[in-house]
């Protein structure tokens, strides 16, 4: 069983403020451990694509790195290119986006390094031995860097279910070919719902969806399963085949998740920032209502444990109604089902755990 530190958002005084609450909790998670002096510390966040705004605050990165650089380590910012095309697709343009969204080093206190080089192409191999990979790709940067504080914003996604620490591991730790290993799944068009409008052949970033006597036609051979597509079609005419892709695509993500982390033992630190849950991942370029009231903040050594934690704090929580949550509201059901009814966001912990990457088991200790 692990050990789950977490810190309610009630403040009455300066020692109360989130970035005073953040500060103990990296004390009491035993952070010491994993940052040494000398270290060349990565602090994994997600910057937000731009049009989203609930992204993680700056300011609250800013105090785990004036943390890090009290135990004499050098910190950094960072995050990898994305799948699909947008604000964040190569170094550039991530970097402009991180600055824009307050991540400039006069607010946040280190700089921004994009771990999988210039266009994604600065990664290594790790082993994993795992049912679906036996060796996956993570990013230079991340496995150069001697260790890792990951800062998870909690929220739901289309095909995960659920968004915290093993997801920013998995996607967010490997280049644009290791996202495109794990989501490997593939889209089909409902042609009898097509309109024609071609907004999916816009969308895809591999130019796998065309038109063709007026309806969208997918070519297999180049379709990474993204997703885009389904998210742009606005007669709903895309879709995956829910009963047989979501587990093994989770399965594929945790597998990614340990190989971000392999080569870091006792060096990797967690906090899941449980505020603005939305239902959407922080790449897509708008923010939704929240689906529940804001919570906490909790950190851990386990990621399998924190965002087990996670998910049942969210859950016990009435669920609001007017937002994309549209059953389960009551406290103790499943939010992340109500939200997204085909995904099966608890299968992260069971499968994590299997694989070794942490403990589903977890003791939640107030700070």
């Amino acid at each position: 069983m692990a050990d789950v530190y977490f810190t309610p958002l009630r403040a009455r005084g300066p020692h109360e403020s989130k970035a005073a609450k953040i500060r103990r909790l990296f004390d009491a998670a035993g952070f010491d451990a994993a940052i040494r002096p000398g270290d060349l510390a990565a602090v994994k966040l997600h910057v937000g694509e731009r049009g989203c705004d609930t992204y993680l605050h700056p300011l609250f990165a800013r105090q785990v790195v004036d943390t890090i650089k009290e135990r004499g380590a050098q910190p950094f910012l960072t995050d990898t290119a994305t799948l699909y095309a947008g604000s964040r697709a190569d170094a550039v343009r991530h970097t402009v986006t991180a600055i824009e969204h307050g991540f400039a080093y006069a607010v946040a206190g280190a700089p921004v390094i994009i771990a999988d080089g210039l266009t994604g192409g600065y990664w290594r191999e790790v082993a994993v031995d795992g049912n679906h990979f036996e060796r996956v790709r993570i990013a230079g940067s991340i496995l150069d860097a001697d260790s890792m504080i990951v800062l998870s914003h909690v929220k739901g996604h289309d095909l995960a279910g659920f968004g915290g620490a093993i997801k920013n591991l998995a996607m967010g730790c490997a280049p644009p070919s290791g996202k495109a290993e794990q989501h490997a799944g593939r889209p089909y068009v409902e042609i009898e719902r097509c309109g024609g409008c071609g907004k999916c052949t816009t969308v895809c970033p591999q130019a796998a969806m065309t038109l063709a006597d007026g309806r969208a036609v997918l070519n297999p051979e180049h379709c990474v399963g993204c997703g885009d597509c389904m998210r742009a079609c606005p007669e709903g005419a895309i879709e995956f085949d829910w009963t047989t892709e979501i587990r093994p695509f989770i399965e594929r993500l945790c597998e990614y998740a340990l190989g971000a982390v392999r080569t870091k033992p006792g060096r990797v630190g967690y906090v899941n920032f449980l505020l603005d849950i939305t239902p959407d991942c922080d790449c897509v370029s708008w923010s939704d209502a929240a689906i529940v009231p804001d919570i906490g903040i909790l950190a851990s050594t386990d990621p399998v444990a924190i965002d087990h934690a996670s998910f049942d704090l969210v859950n016990s929580e009435q669920g609001f109604s007017q937002t994309q949550l549209g059953r389960n509201f009551a406290p103790g059901e499943d939010k992340f089902k109500g939200t997204w009814d085909y995904t099966d966001g608890r299968y992260q912990f069971e499968y994590a755990a299997t694989i070794g990457l942490g403990d589903a088991d977890y003791r939640l200790i107030e700070v």
